[in-house]
């Protein structure tokens, strides 16, 4: 198991920006596959945006054009630069980190965005 700890979450009104970071305990960060989730309340956790090992990105339609997931394979940190943001957006938001050949993988203990004026 991998240890991931979230930050950068707050309150922003509509239109502004945010950068989510997720940090990873394990060295091999490397050849894991990286997805941010959010929930908001009483829905179902959504899959926002992955990034493969390699680099290979995919989002959501909600969220194509302006979010934006990175990684740092130094760093062992996967980011989640955040813009033109929506009340819709409000949610905690997961960093999840699985590992190759593996379902389901290792979770943050979240960070909660709102988007409010």
């Amino acid at each position: 198991q991998v240890q991931l700890v979230e930050s950068g979450g707050g309150l922003v009104q509509p239109g502004g920006s945010l950068r989510l970071s997720c940090a990873a305990s394990r060295s091999f960060f490397r050849i894991y596959a990286m997805n941010w989730y959010r929930q908001a309340p009483g829905k179902e956790r959504e899959l926002v945006a992955a990034i493969t090992d390699s680099g290979i990105t995919n989002y959501a339609d909600s969220v194509k054009g302006r979010f934006t997931i990175s990684r740092d394979n130094i760093k062992n940190t996967v980011y989640l630069q955040m813009n033109s943001l929506k009340p819709e957006d409000t949610a905690v938001y997961y960093c999840n980190a699985v590992p190759p050949g593996s379902l389901g993988g290792s979770w943050g203990q979240g960070t909660q965005v709102t988007v409010s004026s």
